[in-house]
């Protein structure tokens, strides 16, 4: 005999609620079967440059001053 894949712990739940919980525990069984397993996707050029292009922020006194200059 093979073990409940769901079990309910607590509360007596209706037919319907069981069906509408087997339900979406399904529908997202299968959407993540279903997910493409390419590469994960990398910011855009855009944002690359300008986490390159921008000056590392440092503490300090009056940082808040310098940080709106170039």
């Amino acid at each position: 005999m093979t073990e409940p894949v769901l079990r309910v712990v607590k509360g007596e739940p209706t037919p319907e609620e069981l069906a509408a919980l087997v339900a979406v525990v399904s529908a997202r069984a299968a959407a993540a079967a279903a997910a493409p397993t390419s590469e994960p996707t990398r910011a855009s050029n855009w944002a690359t440059y300008w986490r390159n292009a921008r000056r590392p922020l440092h503490p300090g006194p009056n940082s808040w001053r310098t940080s709106a200059h170039p």
